[in-house]
């Protein structure tokens, strides 16, 4: 590891006042976000790529970052999301086969500010003990517009998530023999959601995020998969009115993540802020049919209160073994399943719901 990261200095100031010195990584600038870490130790080229961090300042709490490079291949989007990324330390002479560039240089190419050289530790403790807050990373003296971008940063909020992330015309993913056809309802869709369906023989149509149950129907899809996404699911009640139709179609459907919320909406749950999410590729969730405990890659800082499920309508199916807060949703009232992760179980699951309706 070279000791390059020894550049221009840069600031990162949480809502509390509490500023972090440290150095300026990837493009110049001053950006504000809702500040969250993340504990994966790998995919930070996947995490600043995922539109699930729209609006977020992301936080890496592994030490290094970029000793692989990046490339082509493995970004989750088109663009960046996120507005701002925080690193103890990047790697500037990375070694990998399939490397292209540096992350510096991809950061500073997609205008993402960020900050290097902070204790990370000491934020993240932070993160957990007073819950994620707003900041603000800058390039230009912090401590003489402190009062200034303060005020900025404590008024800051994520707003229009979901249509700043969503496609805005419906594209089709083809496979060799596919078995299904797939609708995929686009709130913050990844790429690698579209990958694991279309390995498992499905046609995939991805549909922005307002399309209707009409649409749908006109489509005669074998099943409605409702992806992943950014923000508070309770700013999208106008996607929660749809989803009461389109569950009326009786479709196989399956939610993961932000899709997973909407539905537990649409049928009457509540959702909450957590203290500081779940973000990481390390989360345990446990099958409460089965026994197993999966590891999971999560993503998001809300959940569906358990006491709000009717156990008339509902019954969860999963849960976190950290908190024990609810990670998986099957209904009896509609055709319908929902988990709050990442994982090869989550799909087994859709492929056998669709089946079940194609014989």
């Amino acid at each position: 590891m070279s000791l390059f990261n020894q550049g221009e200095k840069a600031y990162l100031m949480l809502a509390n006042g509490q500023i972090f010195e440290g150095k300026s990584f990837g493009a110049k600038g001053t950006v504000f976000g809702e500040v969250v870490f993340s504990t994966a130790v790998v995919g930070f080229q996947e995490t600043l790529t995922d539109p699930s961090n729209y609006g977020l300042i992301v936080t890496q709490t592994f030490p290094s970052v970029g000793n692989y490079g990046v490339n082509s291949e493995d970004n989750e989007s088109d663009s960046t999301h996120l507005s701002g990324y925080v690193a103890r330390e990047w790697c500037d002479a990375p070694s990998n086969f399939r490397m292209e560039g540096r992350i510096d240089d991809f950061l500073i190419k997609n205008n993402v500010v960020g900050i290097c050289n902070i204790d990370t530790r000491c934020l993240t403790r932070v993160i957990r003990e007073q819950g994620v807050m707003n900041g603000v990373i800058t390039t230009e003296d912090v401590y003489s517009k402190k009062e200034e971008l303060l005020e900025k940063v404590k008024a800051y909020e994520i707003k229009d998530a979901v249509k700043n992330v969503t496609c805005t015309e419906a594209h089709t993913y083809s496979c060799e023999n596919a078995k299904y056809k797939v609708v995929l309802m686009d709130f913050g869709v990844k790429k690698s959601t579209i990958r694991s369906l279309t390995d498992n023989g499905c046609e995939v149509t991805v549909v922005p995020a307002y399309t209707t149950a009409e649409t749908i129907k006109s489509m005669n899809p074998d099943g409605i998969m409702l992806s992943s996404g950014p923000g508070n699911p309770a700013d999208n009640m106008d996607i929660v009115e749809n989803l009461k139709e389109i569950q009326q179609l009786g479709i196989p459907m399956f939610g993961i993540c932000l899709g997973h919320q909407l539905l537990a909406l649409a049928n009457g749950a509540e959702t909450a802020k957590l203290k500081y999410g779940h973000r990481g590729a390390n989360q345990p969730v446990i099958d409460l049919e089965s026994g197993l405990t999966h590891v999971t890659s999560q993503n998001h800082g809300y959940e569906v209160l358990c006491d709000s499920i009717d156990p008339e309508t509902a019954a969860i199916s999963h849960v976190n073994a950290n908190d024990k807060t609810c990670a998986g949703i099957r209904y009896k009232n509609i055709n319908a399943s929902t988990v709050q992760v990442s994982a090869a179980f989550s799909y087994d699951e859709f492929l056998a719901m669709m089946n079940k309706e194609v014989k």
